[in-house]
């Protein structure tokens, strides 16, 4: 009831519809308010009165309105208020709803505040050429001679405006309580009696006669008892006929006479009770419709806040998710930071301590060369041939070998070995030499030849992870072959660096991430695997579950090259993974990889999970897990080794065992 209040109140005055009066454009108004809005609009001589007179239902703006004169030379300077002198007009202001309207700005004279005429009791007469502008779609109308009073009232609207105010009233009061009787809570409509409980249960059981007794609410029951009998409506021209028949082509009800004076003589008119049911029916049709649609709509609009509040879960949700990515990214480039800037540091350390020894070597020889060119000109200087001749052999002999020295093998000679680390994986391993002919690598103190031929560069793959190698180089021709170069040791990358492969892995497997997110488009297990794949050494990678619903767990692990594809990882004997429950969204799950043991650890959240899970690893094995459409994870290589965790000596010191 309510929502209804406000289409119960006047769009001027703002109160609930007091007389309401039906305008030609379908809104109604008070009749008292309709008065305090008129308008005398000027001579028909004027532009302004022509074009307002034109029609009575032509459309004017309130800024037109604005621009009438509202002024007179009889009521100097007052504006007309029903036949009576009123406050001086102001321009147009807004109802307590939010309508523009022309009230008087200070109240009537004590004569008009009623709209009677003194002494009669009747409506005082309409000036001519009054218009009235309707509050709410601003059409403007004419009034003919009959003023007010050829609107018809809204009898309809009046009598709701009565039921709703009725039920707003105070609460019914049992009729059978002797004293201080209490609220009524139910009526009777048989018994045409109010009752409290107490009341209804001790004076009308539901048994007997009285069990098919209709009990309805009090207000409902206040209503049907107050319902007098309808009024009959008068004809708005005829004032003494009754409203009897129903013009279809004007759709409104007139009476005989109206059929009779030839206005509606050649209409279409039916009987008003037959249109009245009809039209009754089919606006209970329309309601109906309207009804299941603000069903429809209220349905809708649970939806929508439930969206709200899903959105804004997602919201958060995907914020933390993004913050925790965002800070282990971070932390990630942290590390490797440190980690190249140390090598860089190092590098520049060597690559200066060669250098400077290149140029102390460099600036003895000079100082030599320079010695002997100053000897070699005094010596030409000589004017003793025989002497002169004596020390020719010796002198050439010195300066061909420092000619040789310094072009051919000294440091002024171009350097014909450069070494340069490429990349560093188990089976990836490659290291580049740019040479002339013949090179040797070894891990330390065991050579091995690893190319002959005229290319000036070759590549070295098969290299392990954090191992250091020895490589020197030597040149051939068709007069023989030269010495080796100096020995130059080499370290490859202390950690691993991988990503999923994607063209080993299931079909139903979903990369992403440059191949670091990995997720599934099947209910089944299935498996995917690193790119890389270990043999010796020390290695550790962590997992992290983005998305996980708590259906069946994801298996880490390892496996061999030829592990089954499609069914969870550790089901054959080509993987080893751990399955156990306890992960939830946002864990990390960390595995250690130690071949110089033999073992395989697992970790989650940076705690060990169990014991070693095996001791007797050997051959080649790929990182790898198996998944459904459940779980999405992102994988994180190139980790440290755990601080709790002490490997072998040999990997501890570095070197190759």
């Amino acid at each position: 009831m309510d929502e209804m209040e406000e289409e119960l109140k006047c769009p001027v005055c703002g109160s609930f519809f007091r007389e309401p009066i039906i305008l030609p454009c379908s809104h109604s108004i008070c009749l008292a308010c309709a008065r305090n809005i008129l308008v005398q609009t000027p001579d028909a001589e004027s532009p302004q009165s022509s074009r307002a007179s034109g029609s009575g239902v032509s459309d004017y703006d309130y800024l037109d309105l604005d621009k009438m004169s509202l002024y007179s030379e009889a009521d100097s300077g007052y504006g007309s208020y029903g036949g009576f002198v009123s406050a001086p007009t102001t321009p147009c202001q807004k109802s307590p709803n939010g309508v523009r309207v022309f009230p008087p700005a200070v109240p009537p004279p004590p004569q008009a505040q009623h709209h009677l005429l003194p002494h009669t009791g009747v409506l005082p007469p309409v000036p001519r050429n009054s218009c009235l502008t309707c509050p709410q779609c601003h059409r403007s109308l004419t009034l003919d001679d009959r003023g007010l009073r050829g609107f018809p009232k809204n009898r309809v609207l009046e009598g709701v405006v009565d039921r709703y105010q009725q039920s707003k009233a105070a609460a019914l009061k049992c009729q059978l309580c002797e004293k201080s009787p209490r609220e009524a809570t139910v009526m009777c409509e048989q018994c045409d009696v109010f009752y409290c409980d107490p009341c209804r249960l001790r004076c009308h059981p539901p048994r007997g006669p009285l069990a098919k007794h209709r009990l309805v609410p009090p207000a409902q029951g206040r209503i049907s008892r107050r319902t007098s009998p309808r009024k009959i409506s008068t004809c708005t021209e005829h004032e003494l006929e009754n409203l009897s028949m129903y013009c279809v082509q004007c759709k409104t009800p007139v009476c005989y006479q109206c059929l009779e004076d030839g206005k509606h003589a050649t209409h279409e008119v039916k009987a008003l009770g037959a249109m009245w049911k009809l039209h009754k029916g089919q606006l209970s049709q329309v309601l109906n419709v309207l009804s299941d649609r603000a069903t429809e709509a209220k349905e809708f609009l649970v939806q929508l806040r439930n969206m709200v509040q899903h959105i804004q879960e997602n919201g958060v949700e995907f914020e933390a998710c993004l913050v925790a990515q965002c800070d282990a990214l971070i932390e990630a480039l942290n590390r490797r930071k440190a980690q190249l800037l140390s090598r860089v540091t190092k590098e520049h350390e060597h690559k200066l301590s060669v250098v400077r020894d290149q140029i102390s070597h460099c600036t003895v020889k000079l100082r030599q060369t320079t010695g002997l060119m100053e000897y070699c000109l005094e010596v030409i200087k000589e004017n003793d041939p025989s002497g002169f001749l004596q020390v020719l052999d010796p002198f050439n002999i010195a300066l061909m070998n420092l000619i040789f020295y310094l072009y051919i093998r000294g440091p002024l000679h171009p350097q014909t070995h450069t070494y340069r680390i490429t990349h560093a994986c188990t089976h990836t391993t490659t290291v580049t030499h740019c040479l002339h002919l013949s090179s040797q690598m070894a891990p330390l103190c065991i050579l091995q030849e690893v190319y002959v031929g005229a290319e000036m560069i070759c590549t070295v793959d098969g290299l392990h992870f954090n191992s250091a190698y020895q490589s020197r180089v030597k040149a051939f021709n068709s007069s023989g072959v030269g010495q080796y170069s100096k020995t130059l040791v080499m370290q490859t990358s202390e950690i691993a660096w991988f990503t999923f492969d994607p063209a080993s892995a299931h079909p139903d497997i979903i990369l992403s991430n440059d191949n670091l997110t990995v997720t599934c488009n099947s209910y089944d297990d299935r498996v995917v695997m690193g790119n890389t794949g270990f043999s010796r050494g020390v290695h550790y990678w962590e997992m992290t579950i983005d998305r996980y619903d708590n259906h069946p767990d994801p298996a880490f692990g390892i496996a061999r090259a030829d592990v089954i594809k499609d069914v969870m990882l550790g089901k054959d004997d080509k993987a080893w993974a751990i399955t156990d429950g306890g992960i939830r969204k946002g864990a990390t799950v960390g595995v250690l990889l130690d071949f110089s043991r033999g073992i395989l650890l697992f970790l989650i959240n940076d705690e060990q999970q169990g014991p070693v899970a095996f001791n007797t690893l050997e051959g080649m094995y790929y990182p790898a897990i198996s998944l459904n459409r459940n779980v999405q994870v992102t994988l994180h290589s190139g980790l440290p080794i755990p601080d709790f965790y002490t490997p072998g000596e040999c990997e501890a010191a570095g070197s190759v065992c």
